[in-house]
């Protein structure tokens, strides 16, 4: 049976390829030949054509494809009250490349600000979604990114002597977050964390150990936060997660399957959906899945990959779907891409024509499992 609300059987993780127009346009701001304001007038003509192409091909929601942002978390995190983009030394290391030199740390009391710039990213998403009969879908980190990479050393000592207390803000800061997308009118929210994957790796946890941290009970903190976070939310709001390995210029960071935080994350978070990376071996086999409760609660599977142009198969899409019944019954599961098409501006190695493909294939496969 297809699902009449969030996540729906074919559905997508947020970005997408930015369009030529939106890079060129980058490009000319930042050599001073156009306003910012210039800049967001092409944004908007591009986020009205993408939200109508994801309508055209077949699916349920529309995401703003993440055009306006560099990057998939730092352009929400910096524009917490407390926090600040900085430009450290190094940029994030994935396996053979590294990002740019950005990174965000806490220098203030948290909150979130009545005018943080992705409400009205988002309510101007919610107006082409209203045009296209498609639900809004709106992404954000999760609150352990803004912990996990940097750690103690990203978080000042002298606003935060006690992490205890700078944890107790940064979920309420959250939970008003969560409150102020839900008054701009926001039914579908989903929550990005790549720190659940992270967890999985022992190359990361050794990370977190050699910088002199403790990584035990660190999904029981995330857990904590993310459920007060979301604790608040009326019944008629959607809250997903979606966790994969690592996702710049079709690299990743991560790997190990999700066994080490299966229990935790799918019984212990109060999250409605879970959107998993599945398209390699890295992320292991669907085992873990057996920790998601009876009911409501639906894991979408990402088998699709989005780091290769290359078109999978319908039916390895179903087998591998099948396989996941295994251990979740069909009626909780759906489709996806792993990840996101640009989880950075830079984007991944494929085309717009294989993006739409992609996305094409988890509409079609859906149909076809759980009927039309």
């Amino acid at each position: 049976m297809q699902r009449t609300k969030a996540p729906f059987r074919a559905d997508e993780v947020g970005s997408l390829l930015r369009p030529p127009k939106i890079k060129e346009a980058r490009a000319r701001l930042e050599k001073g030949e156009i306003t910012a304001d210039d800049l967001r007038k092409v944004e908007d003509m591009e986020i009205e054509k993408v939200v109508h192409k994801q309508a055209s091909i077949g699916l349920k929601l529309a995401t703003d494809g993440e055009f306006r942002r560099s990057w998939w978390h730092f352009d929400f995190l910096a524009r917490l009250t407390g926090c600040e983009l900085f430009h450290p030394d190094e940029g994030i290391q994935f396996a053979g490349i590294q990002t740019r030199h950005d990174a965000v740390r806490v220098i203030g009391k948290l909150d979130f600000p009545d005018d943080h710039p992705m409400l009205a990213h988002f309510k101007f998403l919610k107006k082409q979604c209203e045009i296209a009969h498609v639900m809004p879908k709106m992404t954000i980190p999760s609150p352990a990114v803004l912990h996990f990479r940097g750690g103690r050393k990203s978080i000042s000592k002298e606003i935060y002597p006690d992490i205890e207390v700078f944890f107790e803000d940064l979920a309420k800061t959250y939970r008003k977050a969560v409150k102020a997308f839900y008054d701009a009118g926001c039914r579908y929210l989903q929550l990005d964390d790549t720190v659940w994957a992270y967890l999985c790796s022992q190359d990361e946890l050794a990370k977190v150990r050699a910088r002199g941290e403790g990584a035990d009970n660190l999904q029981e903190i995330y857990a904590r936060i993310i459920n007060y976070a979301i604790a608040g939310r009326p019944a008629d709001m959607t809250i997903t997660t979606h966790v994969c390995r690592g996702n710049f210029r079709s690299t990743w960071i991560s790997s190990g399957g999700y066994e080490p935080v299966a229990e935790t994350m799918l019984a212990g978070t109060n999250y409605d959906g879970y959107f998993l990376e599945y398209d390699s071996e890295r992320a292991g086999g669907f085992e873990p899945l057996r920790y998601l409760p009876k009911g409501n609660k639906i894991v979408v599977v990402g088998v699709i990959t989005s780091k290769s142009g290359q078109l999978e198969s319908k039916d390895g899409i179903k087998r591998r779907i099948e396989e996941a019944s295994k251990f979740v019954p069909l009626d909780q599961l759906a489709v996806s891409p792993q990840c996101g098409f640009a989880s950075t501006e830079e984007g991944n190695i494929l085309t717009e024509e294989e993006q739409w493909a992609k996305l094409k294939l988890a509409v079609d496969v859906a149909k076809e499992v759980w009927g039309k």
